[in-house]
């Protein structure tokens, strides 16, 4: 029989316990022995002794303990609970002889599932465990009195959680390792706080400190390396008033865009990720501190309250350099930097959820684009789109003869059809050293919010120029049955507005769940911002946004849609043929659930009622009717060509001015744009009578907007298959069948093309300049 083992450790937090099941050891009972010392206690229950002094009381099934029991060990550990097969399984209750105690649910020996542990310093953790390991939400509070609230994994710290120490100082944010790491926000007893990244317990990266009474009170934005302020930031004292609604429309915006930690998702998030732990105490030497002062520091606290802002460098925590500015300078200021980060996407850093599968991914597309580059080009030939004529390589973390080093888990790698990606980023002239430049390099790719039901994961590359979204199995099944016909369709059709594919590949990290990605085009990566974005699809059930707060991301929907768009006619015709052509594609290869992707930029987006924001009122310097179609010059060096396009560029054929020549948009103030199918297409959008948009009726435009449309034909790896004629029979009994969206291809391509039709009705007038 072995003793009883129950080893606490006190520096880690964490209850260790012998792998080995705490049950009889039959080997030591033979029938003799038990004859001996077994006797039955009632009709269901007995009681043993072994010759080292340890007993069971309870039921048996043959020589195994079995229902209730209770074990007592000859060091004094007692379990008293449920057994299964002679092994601790349900609830119980396990008592170490140092004092130490722990009440809830076992699994196969282990401690797995819900309990309460407390050890015998009065430390105490209620929560989850897993194999003997505090794994999953969880209440810890510890002997000095300090509470933590988070999540655990494995017994190590990584995620969200709470802490609150007992002198009054709460943390609330990201851990990594039992350090703070991440994003989060420490508030001092004194009242100043800071929000921003944090490694290893220091405050790292870009950060908003705030003084309450230090300095008179103000803000500091800026880096900071290791706990020392480090590179360019700004000091804004407290009391400028004429700085608060720019300032704060600036750190709005920074928590929009990740770089800040978002304080109402964090108070509504008590709920803590899963599979995340916190098995060590921090300890506030751990933290530095920035400048938490007594309250009864006189000499600092009655500083003048009409200090400048001061824009300050620092190297390593030294003050290098400091130069005043003008608060109207500061003001223009934080709106241009407010515009330029209002991208769409929260940066994936160092502690980030995808931060690991993130670095597998970018190793593995470095490593495809760099093995198939030095290899010849040719053309695609039939055994290409065979999914074998893929390969996989495993990426040990320490490296391999054909593979490096890297950070992440290990993980395996697959990449499907190289030869047939390669010469689709070829047709669309992507250099293969900017694509890998773009994806791989030292720039993080920032994750998006999936606007759609699917629950897929979408990546941005920094540049705006690819975007790469996970994919269920199924959908990976579409794209490779149907990628020679798409490789065809890209090829005969120059123009097509169907979405650019550039890769598709596979991850299995070392946990075990498979990820498979596909790289494409972003349509939206232009110069010009997109104020407005649609999913347009031509139902009407569940089409509307039904957000409260509306802002330049937010996919809105058919319902949503109270504008239509007039063309140059010649242009329109091409367009809806286009679109016809695509969609006709699409319905022999029994594709359905497709969307019209629409980004609107709006000239002059100050005049604007509602909706855009404060962002937005910096483009005064705009001209409210500012779109001029000229002809294509000479130099094509000055023209900006929309991103991933290949088609040709578009004629003024209706337009007495130009004849049949092709046309160039100028923008007066902003760029001069190459006019192609689907990008930076000119048109003049005017309100539909007596529709109010759904849940954008709040947020009315004018009645007439010189706009720039980005459109293409997205989600196309849809099957009509079992799953969703299953869904239109149901939907059909409930709702109007001809109002869904699960119907068959060839009603869902002609109801699609007729709604488009009416997005881009014909244009009575002729040109649009």
């Amino acid at each position: 029989m072995s003793g009883s083992e129950a080893a606490v450790n006190d520096v880690q937090g964490a209850v260790s316990l012998s792998v080995r099941t705490k049950s009889l050891d039959h080997s030591t009972l033979s029938n003799d022995q038990s004859k001996s010392r077994l006797s039955e206690l009632n009709g269901t229950d007995y009681h043993i002794s072994l010759p080292s002094g340890e007993q069971y009381s309870g039921s048996l099934l043959g020589n195994s303990p079995e229902g209730s029991g209770t074990y007592t060990w000859s060091d004094g550990s007692k379990y008293e609970g449920q057994w299964r097969f002679g092994v601790r399984h349900g609830y119980g209750k396990l008592q170490w002889p140092s004092g130490a105690f722990y009440e809830g649910e076992f699994s196969g020996g282990y401690i797995n599932g819900s309990g309460l542990y407390i050890r015998s310093d009065r430390a105490a953790y209620n929560g989850r465990w897993r194999l003997n390991l505090k794994h999953g939400l969880g209440y810890q509070t510890y002997p000095n009195g300090d509470i933590f609230e988070g999540s655990w994994i494995k017994g190590a710290p990584q995620g969200h959680g709470k802490y609150t120490w007992t002198n009054g100082h709460v943390y609330m944010g990201n851990v990594n390792g039992g350090k703070i790491s991440g994003k989060g926000t420490l508030t001092w007893t004194n009242g100043d706080s800071y929000e921003g990244s944090w490694l290893d317990g220091h405050m790292h990266g870009f950060g908003v400190y705030t003084w309450v009474k230090l300095y008179g009170g103000g803000t500091y934005v800026g880096t900071w390396t290791r706990g020392l302020k480090d590179g360019k930031g700004t000091f804004y004292p407290k009391g400028r008033k004429i700085l608060e609604s720019s300032q704060q429309m600036y750190l709005n915006a920074l928590r929009k865009r990740g770089l800040l930690p978002d304080l109402r998702k964090q108070n509504n998030n008590n709920r803590v990720v899963n599979n995340v732990s916190l098995e060590r105490r921090w300890s506030m030497s751990e933290i530095v501190l920035e400048g938490g002062v007594d309250d009864d520091d006189d000499e600092m606290m009655n500083i003048d309250i009409d200090m400048p802002i001061l824009e300050r460098e620092y190297m390593q925590g030294v003050l290098i350099s400091e130069l005043v500015l003008s608060d109207r300078f500061c003001k223009r200021r934080e709106k241009r930097l407010a515009r330029e980060i209002k991208r769409p996407g929260e940066q994936i850093i160092k502690g980030h959820r995808s931060y690991d599968l993130m670095l597998s991914l970018q190793l593995g597309i470095r490593y495809s684009v760099g093995r198939i580059t030095p290899i010849p080009m040719r053309e695609v030939r039939m055994a290409d789109f065979d999914p074998r004529s893929g390969y996989m390589r495993s990426f040990p973390k320490e490296g391999s003869p054909q593979t490096p080093r890297h950070q992440s888990e290990d993980f395996k790698w697959k990449d499907y059809c190289p030869i047939v990606f390669r010469n689709l980023r070829a047709m669309f002239k992507i250099d293969a050293a900017d694509y890998m430049m773009s994806i791989c390099g030292n720039d993080a790719l920032r994750e998006l919010s999936s606007p759609g039901k699917s629950g897929s994961i979408f990546f941005m590359s920094q540049d705006d120029r690819f975007m790469i979204k996970t994919l269920r199995k199924s959908e990976v099944k579409v794209l490779l049955r149907m990628l020679q016909n798409y490789h065809l369709h890209q090829c005969r059709y120059e123009n097509t507005l169907l979405t650019k594919f550039f890769g598709l590949h596979r991850i299995i990290p070392s946990s075990g769940q498979k990820f498979r990605f596909v790289v494409m085009g972003n349509m939206f990566c232009t110069e010009l911002r997109i104020h407005r974005r649609f999913d347009l699809k031509g139902s009407s059930l569940g089409r509307s946004a039904n957000k409260v707060e509306i802002d330049e991301n937010t996919i809105l929907k058919d319902l949503d849609l109270n504008y239509c768009f007039y063309l140059e006619p010649s242009w329109r015709d091409s367009l809806l043929q286009q679109i016809e052509i695509d969609s006709k594609f699409l319905e022999s290869e029994q594709i359905m659930d497709y969307s019209l992707l629409l980004g609107i930029h709006y000239r002059a987006p100050q005049n604007l009622r509602y909706g855009l924001g404060i962002v937005a009122e910096d483009e005064d310097e705009i001209s409210p009717r500012g779109l001029v179609l000229v002809p294509r010059g000479s130099d094509d060096v000055s023209v900006i060509v929309g991103s991933h396009s290949r088609g040709s560029r578009l004629r003024a054929t209706t337009s007495s001015t130009f004849g049949d020549e092709e046309v160039d948009l100028l923008l007066p103030g902003t760029a001069r744009l190459q006019i192609q199918l689907g990008v930076n297409m000119p048109a003049r959008a005017e309100h539909i009578p007596g529709k109010d948009g759904g849940s954008t009726h709040r947020q009315m435009f004018h009645e007439a907007y010189d706009v720039v449309l980005y459109l293409g034909i997205i989600d196309i790896l849809q099957e009509y298959n079992t799953t969703k004629k299953i869904e239109h029979a149901y939907k059909s009994v409930k709702f109007d069948s001809v109002s869904i969206s699960a119907v068959d291809p060839t009603f869902y391509s002609r109801r699609f093309l007729g709604f488009i039709k009416k997005v881009f009705p014909p244009n009575s007038v002729v040109g649009l300049v």
